[in-house]
């Protein structure tokens, strides 16, 4: 497959990017990256955006959430998915960053997922978007699309991240998540695709089968 010549076309697409995933972009402390990852998880970028200013408004330390009221904090990030659990997550997180960690978010995947909460996709996007260290974060639009292309053919997120980490050239882990979330909300959907707007049809694995 000519992945060079995918990623070139998705990088020209002009696809509006969501406000979460830009502000992602250009936020590099590696702990507002792991908290607003958390608070990702399972909910919308339409949500998660708003939620993520109020709990900043809050803290932007680990000392600001780790002496931070379970309570304060839910009532700001609400209302995405799971918001107490997230509430109390970034809380104890922050208190072992200061406790354990002298206050500074490790940059070791395998230090990273001791964390209760921290999965492997929220840890490669830490390294990637809070470290620039080179890590493959999978979420549901990198597992979709990678699958719908035929370059993997794996059946969950984190045998994707395996598989992309043998194939995909190093030079596009830090972008293939942006590059794949902004196709999948745009374009690439999760339902009804539009397959005929897509820039990488021709090198589409399941298009060109239903064309067959």
């Amino acid at each position: 497959m000519k992945i060079d010549e995918i990623i070139q076309l998705l990088k020209k697409e002009d696809s509006p990017r969501s406000e979460f995933v830009k502000y992602m972009e250009d936020v590099h402390d590696p702990f507002l990256v792991l908290i607003s990852c958390i608070l990702s998880l399972r909910t919308k970028d339409e949500t998660t955006y708003p939620a993520t200013l109020r709990m900043l408004k809050l803290g932007r330390t680990p000392e600001d959430f780790a002496s931070m009221e379970e309570e304060t904090l839910s009532q700001a990030i609400y209302p995405v998915g799971f918001y107490r659990n997230k509430a109390r997550q970034i809380i104890e997180l922050s208190k072992e960053l200061v406790e354990k960690y002298d206050s500074k978010v490790p940059s070791d995947i395998d230090e990273l997922v001791k964390f209760n909460g921290v999965g492997r996709k929220t840890a490669n996007l830490t390294l990637a978007k809070g470290f620039q260290i080179p890590a493959i974060c999978v979420d549901v639009h990198v597992h979709r699309i990678s699958n719908r292309l035929g370059y993997v053919s794996t059946k969950t997120p984190d045998e994707t991240e395996m598989e992309l980490r043998k194939k995909l050239p190093k030079k596009y882990w830090l972008d293939i998540n942006t590059i794949l979330v902004t196709h999948g909300q745009n374009i690439c959907k999760p339902q009804r695709p539009l397959c005929e707007r897509c820039c990488i049809a021709k090198y589409c694995k399941t298009f060109n089968s239903f064309k067959t």
